[in-house]
C-alpha cells in the first residue's frame, strides 16, 4: 500500500548474519562470461557474491553446494547457446534447490531476429524454467543489463524470508491468524516476511526489538516506518499503522464519484475520474486489487512481457489514483445506497454517510464454496479459497491441491509447483480445454510434479487442527479415495455479492448487474433515453468488471471498462446539470 506521506525517522536495523547472496552466470564463451562477471561485480559486487562458470557440471556443483550450506541464491543466468538438455538440467536444479531464485536465459543482442530464440524463451517461460531473458552486456557499464538484473534481484528479495522486509510477522508456523495477516499484507502489496516462532530468524528479530515470543498470538513489526510493533492487531490497526486511510474527515463527505470496489476496474475508474478533475472516493471492503490481487502472475496483461503479480499491478493503480487526488477508505463496507433528489447517499460502515453525483459499482465476485462442512472448519488452516501467494512458502516440500479448471486455477498450480513436492489439480470435467488458456495447459502438462484428476470432486477432508487429508470421488464410478494433502486451494467459480443493492438495480438470475441494452430491456428502466453501455437500471449508477452481467472475466477488460465508464459519467453529470 502507499498512503499519505508521514514524518520520517531512520529506524535501527539488525545485522544480517548470512553470507552475501549468490549471482550465478553460466556461459561457455570465456570472453562473454568475463564481461558478465565484470558487469555484475561492478553493479552488485558490494552486496552479492558473483560466480561465473563455463560448464554445466561446475554450475550444478555450485548450486548443490549452495543448497547444502544454506547459501542464498538470488539470480541464475544461463547462456542460450548451451545444449538444450544442459540448460534444462541447470534450470531444474535451480528451481528445485533454490525456488526463490530468479532464473533467466542469457541471449545475444540481435538474437531476436532468430525465431528459434523467441520460441525457446516462450517455451522456457511456459514450463516455468525461466522468469524471463537477459540481453548479454555488449559494452562496459551496460546500464540496460544492470537494470534488468536489478529487477530480478528486487523480485527475489520479496520472497526471500531471510531478508529484512518492511513488515515482519512472527507467529506459530500453523497460526490461523498469522496466515490471515500474511495474506492481508500480500493482497495489499505490503512487502513482508513471515518468521515462525522458535526459529533463529524469529529469535534474532525479537532480540533486536526487545520483545518476547508472541506464543499463541501474533507480533507485527514494521522496521521501515520507525519500528512500530503491534501485538495481535486487527486488520484495521495494521492498515492504520502503515498509513492506509480507513476513515474520512468529518467534513469530507461530498464527492462527484463514488467507486465501490478497488479491483482493477475500480482502480482504473479512480485513475481516470480523478485525473479528469472529478472528486473521487474509492471504498474497498477487503484489499486493493480484489480477486486479481491474489493472482501469483498475470502474464497476458499488455505491456508486462515478464508478467506481473496481481498485487503489484493493483498497487501501481492505487498509487497512481492517489497521486491524482483520489480519496480511499479501505477495509470498510458500503452497507446501503439510495438515490434521493438527484444524488446518491451511501452509508459506509464505521465511517458514516457520504454523497456522490454518480456511483461506479466495481465490487467483483467471490469464489463459490465447496460446501463440505469438514473442510469449512479448516478454513485458513490448510483450506483456502483463492490462491494466496504468501502460502506457498508454508507448503515447501509438501503436497497441495487446487480445485478448479479456470485460468486462475492454472496460475495457482504453476506457482505452487515451484515449492511443493506434489500438486494435484482436480476438475469436474473431462479435460481443461473448455475453460483454461492453452499456454497454461501446456505448462501444466510439462510440470513433472503436477497431476490432473479429471471427472473428480472433493467430498470430505480433515486433520488434527490442520488439513492433512481429503477425499476425492470419481464422478463416473462413484469410487472414493482418501489422499494426504497439506494445502487445498478452491477456485470453482465466482458469485457476485449484490444482495445489498436496492431493488431498483436489476440483476440477471445469477445476481450479476444488468447494464446497457440489457438494462434497457428491463421494466426497471424508466427513462425516456436508453441507458449508457455501463449504466444500470438506476440512472447515474454504473457497473463495471466482473459484477456486470455478461462481462469478460479478464483483468484487461475490467481496466478498459473502468476507463471508458468515466466518459459516461461525464455525460451523466452534464445531462443532470442541464435538467
Amino acid at each position: 500500500m502507499g498512503g499519505e506521506p508521514r514524518g520520517h525517522r531512520e529506524p535501527k536495523r539488525p545485522r544480517l548474519k548470512a553470507a552475501r547472496p549468490l549471482l550465478l552466470v553460466v556461459d561457455a564463451d570465456p570472453e562473454r562470461l568475463e564481461r558478465c562477471e565484470t558487469e555484475l561485480d561492478r553493479g552488485f559486487g558490494a552486496d552479492f557474491r558473483v560466480r561465473g562458470e563455463a560448464t554445466t557440471a561446475a554450475a550444478l556443483d555450485v548450486l548443490r553446494r549452495a543448497h547444502e550450506s544454506e547459501q542464498r541464491v538470488a539470480v541464475v543466468m544461463v547462456d542460450n547457446a548451451l545444449p538444450d538438455n544442459e540448460r534444462a538440467d541447470l534450470f531444474a536444479a535451480a528451481r528445485t534447490l533454490h525456488p526463490d531464485a530468479r532464473r533467466a536465459l542469457l541471449i545475444e543482442w540481435g538474437a531476436w531476429a532468430d525465431r528459434t530464440t523467441a520460441s525457446a524463451i516462450l517455451t522456457a517461460m511456459s514450463v516455468g524454467d525461466i522468469n524471463y531473458y537477459v540481453l548479454k552486456p555488449w559494452i562496459g557499464h551496460d546500464e540496460l543489463f544492470h537494470r534488468t538484473v536489478a529487477e530480478f534481484i528486487q523480485e527475489w528479495s520479496r520472497f526471500e524470508v531471510a531478508n529484512l522486509r518492511e513488515v515482519v510477522v512472527i507467529a506459530a508456523e500453523l497460526s490461523v491468524r498469522g496466515q490471515e495477516i500474511r495474506s492481508l499484507l500480500a493482497r495489499n502489496g505490503i512487502p513482508s516476511a513471515f518468521r515462525a516462532s522458535g526459529t533463529s530468524l524469529a529469535n534474532d528479530a525479537l532480540e533486536f526489538i526487545g520483545e518476547p515470543d508472541p506464543g499463541d498470538g501474533v507480533l507485527v513489526w514494521m522496521p521501515a516506518i520507525g519500528g512500530t510493533v503491534l501485538h495481535d492487531p486487527t486488520d484495521v490497526e495494521i492498515a492504520e499503522a502503515w498509513g492506509v486511510p480507513t476513515t474520512l474527515a468529518s467534513d469530507d463527505t461530498s464527492f462527484d464519484v463514488l467507486v465501490i470496489g478497488a479491483g482493477p476496474g475500480g482502480l482504473a475508474a479512480a485513475v481516470y475520474a480523478s485525473s479528469e478533475g472529478l472528486r473521487t472516493l474509492v471504498v474497498e471492503r477487503e484489499s486493493i486489487g480484489g480477486q486479481a490481487g491474489t493472482s501469483s502472475l498475470i502474464r497476458n496483461y499488455l505491456g508486462f512481457s515478464r508478467g506481473i503479480r496481481g498485487s503489484d499491478l493493483a498497487q501501481r493503480g492505487y498509487q497512481q489514483a492517489w497521486v491524482f487526488g483520489a480519496h480511499f477508505v479501505l477495509m470498510r463496507t458500503v452497507e446501503q445506497i439510495e438515490k434521493r433528489e438527484g444524488e446518491f447517499r451511501a452509508v459506509i460502515g464505521d465511517v458514516g454517510e457520504v454523497t456522490a453525483r454518480a456511483v461506479v459499482l466495481a465490487t467483483g465476485v467471490t469464489y463459490r464454496r465447496l460446501n463440505v462442512p469438514s473442510l469449512e472448519k479448516l478454513m485458513g488452516n490448510g483450506v483456502y479459497y483463492g490462491a494466496s501467494v504468501s502460502e506457498a512458502h508454508g507448503l515447501m516440500n509438501r503436497d497441495a491441491c487446487v480445485v478448479g479448471g479456470g485460468n486462475s486455477a492454472g496460475q495457482a498450480v504453476l506457482h505452487l509447483a515451484r515449492y511443493c513436492r506434489r500438486v494435484l489439480l482436480v476438475i469436474r470435467g473431462e479435460d481443461l480445454t473448455a475453460s483454461m488458456s492453452k499456454y497454461l495447459i501446456d505448462a501444466i502438462d510439462a510440470a513433472d510434479n503436477v497431476t490432473v484428476r479429471s471427472s473428480s470432486e472433493v467430498v470430505d477432508g480433515g486433520g488434527d487442527g490442520r488439513l492433512q487429508r481429503m477425499t476425492l470421488r470419481d464422478r463416473k464410478t462413484g469410487e472414493e479415495e482418501t489422499v494426504p494433502i497439506d494445502g487445498l486451494f478452491v477456485m470453482i467459480g465466482a458469485v457476485p455479492g449484490t444482495d445489498w443493492l436496492p431493488e431498483g438495480v436489476a440483476r440477471d438470475p445469477r445476481g450479476f448487474v444488468l447494464t446497457g441494452s440489457d438494462a434497457a430491456a428491463d421494466p426497471a428502466w424508466q427513462e425516456d433515453r436508453p441507458p449508457q453501455p455501463y449504466e444500470t437500471t438506476v440512472p447515474g449508477l454504473f457497473a463495471i468488471g466482473d459484477v456486470r452481467s455478461e462481462s469478460v472475466k479478464r483483468v484487461a477488460s475490467a481496466v478498459g471498462e473502468g476507463s471508458v465508464v468515466v466518459s459516461q459519467i461525464h455525460t451523466h453529470l452534464r445531462v443532470s446539470s442541464d435538467a
